[in-house]
C-alpha cells in the first residue's frame, strides 16, 4: 500500500502525506500494511511483534493521528526509559505540529499530576510516571483516552522494569474495559500469550528492511551456521575485534560494540581510535574536531572523561555508558546517526536504551556481572535486542551481528545459546522480592481494592495470575497485606481495606513501602537526638531501597570500614548497623560510600574529583543526586506527617540540588548561576543577590566563567529579586 492510499483510507490529511514522503516514506513495509488491515483503526487491540526497523513506530504514529484527527480522542504512548521518551516526543513533534496536534511529555514528579497533561492530544510517559499519575485518580486522566501505545512490551520480563508495566496494563484495563492498546516488540517469543493477556490480536513478522545475518567469528573468519567460515582480513587471529571493524569501515560501513564494562567501553575506543583515524577524509576530522570542541566546552565542570572522549571523538571513534553526562551521550548519539562518528563502544546494560542502528554490530561479552550472584550469560533475548540494530534501512545492503569465540567448544557453545536459539518467553516478573508490596499498596492507595475480594480480582489481571494461576498469587498477596497491616500502611476493619495516612502519602510519594519504614525509623530517631548532621540524613537515604547504590569494589573496603567505625561511634547513624558475620554488610558499606559521594559533593568537590576519587562518572552523579533529591523531599513530607520540625532537611535538598556549601544557597538559586560560577561570586565579594544587585554588569563580567552577557542577566535577575523580595525603593 501507498503512504498517500493509506492516509485517505484512514481520513488524515495532506500534510501527513507531505511528511512521510519528505521522509523518504512511499510504500508500507508489509508488517505495517498488515496491521492496516488488522482492524487496528477499527479499534482493535493489537500486538505488533516485527524485528528493529520494520516501522512500528509509523504504525503508533497513524493510529495516534487516526485517534485525535477522526475520532477526537487522546493517546498515551508509554515508554520505559526517560531518554526514549524525550527522543520519541521531539520525533512526534514535527508531524503532530504540522496537523495543529499537541505533544506532551512527562518523566519525573512522582507525587505531582499536573492538570494540563490532559490537555495533549499525543502524551508521552515513561511507564513509572504514568503509574504514579494513576494512584493520584486525577479525572482528566481517562477523559478522552482512546489508545494506549506500549513500546518495548517485552521488557514485562525485565526483573526491574516488568512489574511496574505489567501492574500499570492491569490497572489500565480494570479503569477502562476496552482500552485499545497497540503493544510493540522486536522479541517476543510467546506472542499469542501476551496478546491474549492482553485481549489483543497478534500479528507477528519476521521481516526486515535491510536482511541480517548472525554469526560467530573463530580463528580468523566468521562463521555463519549453514554457510561455513568467511575469511577477516590477516588481523582477525591476532585482533579480532579490531579485524571486524576495520573490515566494515572499508567497505563503508559503521560498526556498533557491545562490552560488558564501562572501562571495556573506553578501553576498546582507544584501541581503534588509532586506526580509525586513518581511513577519515579531511573533511570528517575537521567536522569530529568541532565535536571534540563542543564534548569538551560543554559542561561547567570539566573532568578527564570528557577530555578522553573528546580524544576518541576526534579519531571518529567514541564510547557511550551511564556515566556520560547525558548531554554527551545525545551528541555521540548524533554523530553516529550522522554518520559522522565510524565506531561507538557502549555496555550491555545500555542495549534497551541505544537506538543507534549499524551495518555491524559485535557483541564481545556475553557474560555480565552481576552482584551478589557474579558473573552469568546475558539473555538470549538480550543478545536479539543487540542483534537488531544491524542494517540500516536506505543505508546499508545488508547487516551483520557477530559474537566472538575464544576457542571451538565456547563456538559451539555461542551458536547454540544465542545465533540459533529464541528469545525466552516472557514470563511475570511480579514476584519479584518486594515488586508486589509496592504494587499491592499502590492498588489500596488508588481504590482499585477497598475489600478484601477486591485483592484477587484486581490480580487476576495481571499477567503473573494468567502464568502462575491463582493459589501462588493468593499466597504472596496474604503475605504481603499481613505485612502492610503490621507496619502501619493500611488498616483491615471486617471485609474493608483502606490505606492510613502513612500508606497513602508513601503511595502517592512513589517510594517503596520498605524505604518509607527505614525513613520513619530514622526520622524518629533523629527527634532524640541533640547533633544532627548531614552525614546522618544521607545515609539515611542511601539505607532505602530505592537508592541506587555506588559501586562497592573490595579496595574500598579498609577505608570505609574505619569511616563506618568512627560514624557509629560517634552515634551518626540513624538505623541500626549490621555486624560483620551478615549477609547485609557489603550493602551497608556501599551505603556508606554512596553517603560519603553525596557529603563530598554538597562540600563543593569537583565532578573530577568525585571521578577520581570514587568512579562517580557525571551522569552517575546525576542520577544520584536527582534521587536523594526525591528523597530528601520525601523525608521531609515524613517528618511533616509525623510533627517533626526539620527544618535543616529543606537546606539540604538544596545543597544536595546544587551540590554546595549552605553559604552559597542565596546565589545558586539566581538563573544561570551553578556552583562554579556560585562560588567565584562569593570568593570575589557577591556574597548575596543585595551586593549583585548594587554592581555593575562590568564588574561581574570580569570574573572567571563570566561573560558579558551572562554578567547582564545576572546583574538584572538580581535586581528584580531583590524589589520582589523588599518592594521598590
Amino acid at each position: 500500500m501507498r503512504i498517500e492510499e493509506v492516509c485517505r483510507l484512514l481520513g488524515l490529511p495532506g500534510e501527513v502525506v507531505d511528511h512521510y514522503l519528505g521522509k523518504g516514506i512511499v510504500e508500507l513495509y508489509p508488517p505495517q500494511e498488515a496491521a492496516v488491515r488488522s482492524g487496528l483503526f477499527e479499534g482493535k487491540s493489537l500486538l505488533l511483534a516485527s524485528p528493529t526497523a520494520s516501522g512500528k513506530t509509523l504504525i503508533a504514529e497513524l493510529l495516534a493521528l487516526h485517534v485525535a484527527l477522526v475520532r477526537g480522542g487522546r493517546t498515551l504512548y508509554l515508554v520505559p526509559l526517560r531518554a526514549l521518551a524525550w527522543e520519541k516526543a521531539e520525533g512526534f513533534k514535527e508531524l503532530f505540529g504540522a496537523v495543529g496536534l499537541r505533544v506532551g511529555i512527562s518523566t519525573g514528579d512522582f507525587d505531582r499530576v499536573d492538570p494540563a497533561l490532559g490537555s495533549y492530544d499525543l502524551l508521552v510517559l515513561t511507564n513509572e510516571k504514568a503509574d504514579s499519575i494513576l494512584r493520584h485518580r486525577p479525572s482528566w486522566f481517562f477523559k478522552g483516552l482512546e489508545a494506549v501505545v506500549v513500546d518495548e512490551v517485552h521488557l514485562l520480563a525485565d526483573p526491574y522494569r516488568g512489574p511496574t508495566l505489567e501492574v500499570l496494563l492491569s490497572a489500565l484495563r480494570k479503569e477502562k474495559p476496552g482500552l485499545q492498546l497497540l503493544a510493540l516488540s522486536a522479541t517476543v517469543s510467546n506472542p499469542e500469550e501476551i496478546a491474549s493477556w492482553l485481549g489483543a490480536e497478534a500479528l507477528v513478522s519476521d521481516f526486515r528492511p535491510v536482511p541480517l545475518k548472525k554469526g560467530v567469528f573463530f580463528q580468523d573468519g566468521i562463521v555463519f551456521p549453514g554457510e561455513g567460515a568467511r575469511p577477516v582480513g590477516d588481523e582477525g587471529k591476532r585482533d579480532p575485534l579490531m579485524a571486524l571493524t576495520l573490515e566494515s569501515l572499508r567497505e563503508g560501513g559503521q560498526v556498533l560494540i557491545f562490552v560488558s564494562t564501562r572501562r571495556s567501553t573506553q578501553a576498546v575506543a582507544r584501541r581503534l581510535a588509532r586506526r580509525v583515524r586513518d581511513l577519515l577524509t579531511e573533511e570528517e576530522k575537521r567536522e569530529l574536531q568541532r565535536l571534540a570542541a563542543e564534548i569538551e566546552g560543554d559542561v561547567e565542570e570539566r573532568t578527564s572523561l570528557s577530555v578522553e572522549l573528546a580524544k576518541r571523538v576526534v579519531d571518529g571513534v567514541a564510547f557511550h555508558h551511564a556515566g556520560l553526562p547525558s548531554r554527551h551521550r545525545r551528541l555521540v548519539e548524533e554523530a553516529f546517526r550522522g554518520r559522522l562518528l565510524k565506531a561507538l563502544c557502549t555496555t550491555t546494560t545500555l542495549a534497551a536504551g541505544v537506538n543507534l542502528p549499524a551495518r555491524r554490530v559485535v557483541i564481545r561479552d556475553v557474560r555480565r556481572y552481576d552482584p551478589p550472584y557474579g558473573s552469568s550469560y546475558i539473555p538470549a533475548l538480550e543478545y536479539h535486542q543487540m542483534a537488531g540494530r544491524a542494517g540500516r534501512p536506505g543505508l546499508d545492503p545488508y547487516g551483520e551481528a557477530i559474537l566472538i569465540a575464544k576457542d571451538r567448544e565456547e563456538l559451539e557453545e555461542l551458536l547454540s545459546r544465542y545465533v540459533l536459539a529464541p528469545p525466552e518467553e516472557i514470563r511475570s516478573q511480579l514476584s519479584q522480592e518486594g515488586a508486589l508490596l509496592f504494587h499491592l499498596l499502590g492498588a489500596i492507595a488508588a481504590r482499585y481494592i477497598r475489600t478484601l475480594t477486591d485483592i484477587p480480582g484486581f490480580f487476576s489481571l495481571t499477567l503473573f495470575a494468567r502464568q502462575f494461576g491463582p493459589e501462588e498469587l493468593g499466597t504472596i498477596l496474604r503475605r504481603g497485606l499481613e505485612y502492610l497491616e503490621a507496619e502501619g500502611f493500611v488498616e483491615v476493619a471486617g471485609e474493608r481495606i483502606r490505606p492510613t495516612r502513612f500508606g497513602s502519602l508513601t503511595a502517592a510519594l512513589y517510594v517503596h513501602p520498605v524505604s518509607a519504614m527505614i525513613l520513619r525509623e530514622g526520622l524518629g530517631e533523629v527527634g532524640r537526638r541533640a547533633e544532627r548532621p548531614p552525614f546522618s540524613f544521607l545515609h539515611l537515604i542511601a539505607a532505602t531501597p530505592d537508592m541506587e547504590l555506588v559501586r562497592l569494589s573490595s579496595k574500598d573496603i579498609p577505608e570505609l570500614e574505619v569511616l563506618a567505625e568512627e560514624a557509629e561511634s560517634a552515634g551518626i547513624f540513624l538505623v541500626d548497623v549490621p555486624g560483620f558475620g551478615e549477609r547485609g554488610y557489603r550493602r551497608f558499606l556501599a551505603e556508606v560510600k554512596t553517603a560519603q559521594v553525596l557529603a563530598n559533593w554538597i562540600e563543593e568537590k569537583t565532578e573530577e574529583e568525585l571521578y577520581i576519587d570514587f568512579g562517580v562518572g557525571p551522569g552517575d552523579l546525576h542520577r544520584l543526586v536527582e534521587t536523594a533529591d526525591w528523597l530528601l523531599y520525601a523525608a521531609g513530607r515524613f517528618a511533616e506527617l509525623f510533627g517533626l520540625r526539620l527544618p535543616e532537611l529543606s537546606r539540604l535538598r538544596r545543597r544536595v540540588r546544587y551540590g554546595v556549601k549552605e553559604e552559597l544557597l542565596p546565589l545558586v538559586e539566581l538563573k544561570g548561576i551553578g556552583r562554579v560560577r556560585a562560588r567565584v561570586l562569593y570568593d570575589a565579594g557577591f556574597t548575596s543577590p543585595g551586593k549583585i544587585a548594587k554592581a555593575s554588569p562590568e564588574e561581574i563580567a570580569k570574573l572567571p566563567h563570566f561573560g558579558v552577557k551572562i554578567a547582564e542577566n545576572l546583574v538584572r535577575e538580581a535586581r528584580e529579586a531583590v524589589r520582589a523580595f523588599f518592594g521598590p525603593t
